[in-house]
């Protein structure tokens, strides 16, 4: 059995653990995208069936480009449901990233056309979520099977999408840094000053506001 298979199995084993008796179907729910400078928050709720695991499903952030590209793919094809939210930068700048992601979070969940008996999240609660039973984890993305894959799908697909916006601003290079504070970004920042895509409340962007930037 090779480590990401006893990963898969170990990460199922402790989802049924945690879950209560009467939960029939399970969606994890994780973000990404809270720590970069630039692009949207996306959150994504996933539906899998418990009785058929995809092998390769683990924290995306243990698992290279391909590996989450190969796990993405599986996912998609033999989920039963996937629902995904975005917060962009704008909101991100009025609210706070942190409203923000749970904003995320919720479309998320409201996305799904199947309705879970339970949410398992990674870390935190979802204020006005009151009717589906919430149950958060430490560490989600590293101990439960359906946060791990939707720890996959929200970081592909904000992947993906800071690569297209890379075409409109390749100065900051966005497809290889997606957005986080790199050195070469941070160049860029200093020598272009930020593009519409930033976040203007980030105190690394901040310093690098002109006078005519506004939120």
């Amino acid at each position: 059995m090779t480590k990401i298979c006893k990963a898969v199995n170990d990460l199922a084993a402790f989802e049924r653990e945690i879950l209560p008796p009467d939960c029939n179907i399970v969606a994890g729910l994780d973000e990404a995208g809270r720590g970069p400078l630039a692009g949207p928050v996306i959150a994504a709720a996933v539906i899998l069936p418990q009785d058929d695991l995809i092998d390769g499903i683990y924290d995306s952030k243990a698992l290279t480009p391909a590996q989450r590209e190969m796990a993405f793919e599986e996912i998609v094809s033999r989920s039963v449901d996937i629902g995904i939210g975005l917060a962009d930068h704008t909101l991100i700048d009025e609210i706070n990233i942190l409203q923000a992601t749970v904003r995320a979070m919720r479309a998320a969940i409201s996305n799904l056309l199947v309705r879970p008996d339970c949410v398992l999240i990674d870390a935190v609660n979802i204020p006005g979520m009151d009717d589906i039973h919430q149950r958060p984890v430490i560490k989600g993305d590293q101990k439960s099977y359906s946060i791990a894959a939707a720890s996959i799908v929200a970081k592909v697909v904000r992947d993906r999408l800071m690569n297209r916006l890379h075409l409109r601003y390749p100065v900051y290079n966005f497809a290889r840094n997606k957005g986080y504070g790199t050195k070469d970004h941070i160049e860029a920042l200093a020598r272009f000053g930020p593009c519409p895509l930033h976040r203007l409340t980030f105190n690394k962007v901040k310093e690098f506001c002109q006078e005519g930037d506004t939120l």
